[in-house]
């Protein structure tokens, strides 16, 4: 993994941060705070067939500042890149859920609930690409060791 000094620096040599991981921790860690600060938000596009919504609420906001904090620092990002898309895999069926029951989420346009699912693909192969470099070098010391 990719353990250096500058671990927001691109590693093209360029002497530039790495802004897609600062966007996407600032992405998650809003949306970590969020749910603490209105977790009612969040408990009400819960679907029916989920129990303990308050909690499930918290802890996807745990997740969510965990990843945050994780996708910045260079021992633990390609674990947190990996983990965010699994979380981000994993909530896409509450997205669906309020998608296909628009009319009781009247607050949101359904054009922006249908919007979501997409973006939610399109965020994972942002995370994906972001942690290119940190999955290229577990390649190579991979390919070394063996």
């Amino acid at each position: 993994m990719v353990q250096d000094d500058n671990a927001l620096r691109r590693t093209d040599g360029a002497n530039m941060p790495r802004l897609p991981l600062l966007f996407i921790a600032l992405y998650f860690a809003f949306g970590g705070i969020s749910h603490f600060a209105n977790p009612q938000f969040f408990t009400a596009m819960m679907p029916d067939y989920l129990p303990y919504h308050a909690e499930l609420v918290a802890i996807t906001g745990v997740f969510e500042l965990l990843g945050a904090v994780g996708i910045l620092l260079a021992r633990t990002r390609l674990a947190a890149g990996y983990c965010l898309i699994a979380f981000m895999l994993a909530v896409l069926p509450v997205h669906i859920h309020m998608s296909v029951n628009a009319q009781h989420f009247s607050d949101i346009p359904a054009l922006v609930l249908h919007f979501r699912i997409a973006l939610q693909f399109v965020f994972i192969a942002f995370v994906w690409w972001a942690i290119s470099p940190e999955r290229k070098s577990e390649n190579i010391i991979q390919k070394t060791v063996k």
